[in-house]
């Protein structure tokens, strides 16, 4: 659970700044308002993808698998928070560099920036954010399919999947 209150740099439709933070949580967005999050579909050697399950206790999803995400805090950079963000929830030490951006999807009020590494880790080494994930497990492209299509998958986390799906396969398979 947070703790400690986060702030979130605002920016505008074409992502300019827009010198302003919100806090999580806080007031609305205003229309044409958003904020960075990031995403990390980490890969291993045999094309399989870490996944993670929501804590029982997470207002949202709940017991849904998910990938490596998060929110960019205010003067942190996209790359900055994706390695943050790694670290916490998984334990993964990697460095801005190792990330190959995969897109950018625009939703409501959100900029995600959606990277992958490649990373082999035991799963036994995954550590688990107290709060935040309960498990782990590395999973084939097709069983994320499945899991996006039977809900086990957070629904926005499959949204953006399919968004990615393709540039996902090409890496998988042209390795």
């Amino acid at each position: 659970m947070h703790s400690s209150i986060e702030l979130w740099d605002l920016f505008d439709e074409n992502r300019k700044p827009l010198n302003r933070t919100v806090v999580r949580g806080g007031e609305r967005f205003k229309q044409g308002e958003y904020h960075v999050v990031i995403e990390v579909w980490t890969v291993n050697n045999v094309g399989e993808i870490l996944v993670t399950l929501r804590d029982s206790q997470k207002e949202e999803y709940p017991d849904k698998w998910e990938n490596t995400g998060g929110s960019a805090l205010a003067g942190e950079t996209s790359r900055a928070a994706a390695i943050r963000e790694l670290r916490e929830e998984t334990g993964i030490d990697a460095s801005e560099d190792e990330l190959i951006l995969l897109g950018t999807a625009r939703a409501e009020s959100a900029f995600f920036d959606i990277y992958l590494l490649e990373r082999d880790v035991r799963i036994e080494d995954v550590v688990l954010q107290d709060g935040e994930t309960v498990d782990a497990k590395w999973v084939a492209l097709d069983t994320l399919d499945k899991m996006r299509q039977d809900l086990t998958l957070a629904q926005p986390i499959g949204v953006r999947f399919q968004q990615i799906r393709k540039e996902l396969e090409k890496y998988i398979f042209e390795k």
